[in-house]
């Protein structure tokens, strides 16, 4: 059986607002407009998804600090996932998800904090979701021990729930994390850590699809991806600098969906999408599924 996560928060909201593409990104909508939020949730649900995740990837102190609200983030990681939980009750048949983002930038190795300054910020964020959320997921962990300490965290933290790791790698397939780490040195740095799923996130699908099958030989544990539709990233981009980055013009949805299906033959078994991924993207693996099944 597959589980279908959901696609990209931060787009959806983007396409709704475009300036919330720079600056604090998706975590102003949360106190400007957080109906926006579940309505995106929502539509998440009604295109299949069975597990939607927290729009918590920007309420971190780094990117409120932009705007003056660091002290808040505790407060608006709990709003977030109050939010999600509101849109997907217990018993509902969808699980919500905790996202624990990069405490810094995404795809950026070489700016990850040392895990004395990201330990206390990402176990206060696990607090503020904990009794609203199912399960927690460590998403777009660019180094092993990136990885590592947002995990420790949530173990720690979260009350038993599930633990989820999700690595974003580099574009070229084969290459391993966007730190230069293997697969194989990623996961085994989590060592000891009582993970319950691996993942790949926030990267092209052709890399993830090699990426699954190394993971494959590592672990018997459930293994999953949703990968972007971003152009690949260029060396030193960050969220506000003058580097920029688009959408990928070469995976419209039919490919999208095809690139699905070959990440479940790889041994996926949870699917979805991130940045430039959206609903009716989501809708057409559910729809695809479906026939599969009939």
């Amino acid at each position: 059986m597959v589980t279908i996560l959901d696609g990209g928060m931060g787009g959806e909201i983007q396409r709704r607002v475009p300036e919330a593409a720079h600056g604090l990104w998706s975590a102003t909508v949360l106190i400007d407009n957080p109906e926006m939020v579940t309505e995106i949730h929502r539509e998440y649900i009604a295109a299949g998804a069975t597990v939607i995740i927290t729009n918590t990837y920007s309420t971190i102190p780094s990117y409120l600090g932009k705007g003056g609200l660091a002290h808040r983030y505790v407060e608006l990681t709990e709003k977030a996932a109050r939010l999600a939980r509101e849109v997907a009750p217990e018993g509902s048949g969808v699980l919500v998800a905790g996202s624990l983002p990069p405490m810094s930038e995404s795809y950026r190795p070489d700016l990850v904090p040392d895990p004395e300054e990201s330990m206390p910020v990402y176990r206060n964020m696990v607090r503020a979701m904990s009794d609203h959320v199912d399960l927690f997921i460590c998403e777009t962990m660019a180094s092993a021990e990136e990885a590592h300490t947002a995990a420790t965290a949530a173990l720690d933290a979260g009350g038993g729930k599930p633990v989820y790791v999700s690595w974003t790698l580099s574009e070229k397939p084969g290459a391993g994390l966007r730190s230069g780490e293997s697969v194989t040195e990623a996961h085994r740095r989590l060592d000891g850590l009582a993970i319950d799923a691996f993942l790949f996130n926030c990267t092209h699908p052709e890399a993830i699809e090699v990426a699954l099958a190394e993971l494959a030989q590592l672990t018997d544990k459930p293994l999953g991806c949703y990968p972007n539709r971003l152009a690949a990233v260029p060396e030193g981009w960050t969220l506000d600098n003058e580097v920029v980055t688009g959408p990928r013009k070469d995976l419209p949805r039919d490919l999208y969906v095809a690139a699905i299906m070959r990440c479940i033959e790889a041994g996926a078994t949870m699917v979805g999408g991130c940045c430039g991924i959206g609903p009716k993207d989501i809708q057409a693996v559910r729809e695809r599924l479906d026939r599969k099944a009939a």
